[in-house]
């Protein structure tokens, strides 16, 4: 059995490529998998081994703005823990809010803000999943972020922390929307992984977030957001969040 879960967000999928004894299914070859339609997300479940540790990877995600419930967004994470997953890393590309991020910049996720205005727990519960109020004082594991930073030490990295708004999206928040992120604490935001999270968390799964800068908020700077800047970013770090990701698995396995 598997006990390491990672999901790979926008542009990020580069790191299941690496994985030991590879093998990739692809979504649509899974019932009931709701297929990724974004660009920068393959659509594949990898597993396979680092350092000699069982990691089964969604090389990316559903998303709410593709049309699909928070219900189905999460069947990925449900799939995991089916595997026997008890540990979870999730990735994405997110704008960065806080003045002191820039571009590139990989963020320790210490909390999150729900503003998609759903819950993938909505309905009846299904108690051998978990209960029906999970709670989430500790949505983002301290001992788990505690492993990262030592893990970033040892490598040298520089590994920020900060509190992520999941927004639904497609279109980019305005930049008055950010100032109201910042004012209610926000550092980064990003239209994925709140779903997740919570849903690990009604599983009893610990959590460890990374948000990869991959472009300034709006209003920040003087230019316009496209999705593009996003995958260049992504792709640019690609080798740092390799490295990352090959020191933190061995410590949660």
């Amino acid at each position: 059995m598997s006990h390491v879960g990672i999901v790979l967000g926008s542009g990020l999928g580069a790191f299941a490529d690496t994985l030991e004894n590879r093998f990739a299914t692809s979504y649509s070859e899974i019932a009931g998998w709701p297929l990724s339609t974004a660009a920068g997300h393959v659509g594949k479940l990898v597993t396979g081994r680092v350092a000699g540790t069982d990691v089964v990877v969604l090389s990316g995600r559903a998303h709410c703005y593709e049309g699909y419930t928070a219900a189905q967004v999460v069947f990925g994470i449900r799939e995991l823990a089916r595997r026997g997953v008890t540990s979870l890393i999730v990735t994405n590309a997110a704008g960065g809010i806080n003045s002191s991020y820039r571009t590139g910049d990989l963020v320790l996720i210490s909390d999150h803000i729900n503003l998609t205005g759903a819950n993938p727990l909505v309905g009846p519960n299904d108690e051998s999943l978990g209960p029906r109020f999970p709670d989430m004082t500790e949505a983002y594991s301290p001992a788990y972020r505690a492993l990262a930073r030592q893990a970033s030490v040892e490598l040298g990295l520089e590994l920020k922390e900060g509190v992520y708004a999941g927004v639904l999206g497609p279109s980019y928040e305005t930049p008055a929307e950010i100032r109201f992120l910042r004012t209610i604490g926000a550092d980064l935001v990003g239209m994925s992984t709140i779903h997740e999270v919570i849903a690990a968390n009604h599983l009893s799964i610990k959590v460890l977030g990374i948000s990869c800068v991959t472009n300034i908020a709006a209003g920040i700077l003087p230019q316009k957001l496209v999705h593009q800047e996003v995958l260049d970013t992504a792709a640019a770090v690609r080798d740092t969040l390799i490295k990352l990701l090959s020191a933190i698995v061995p410590r949660l396995g």
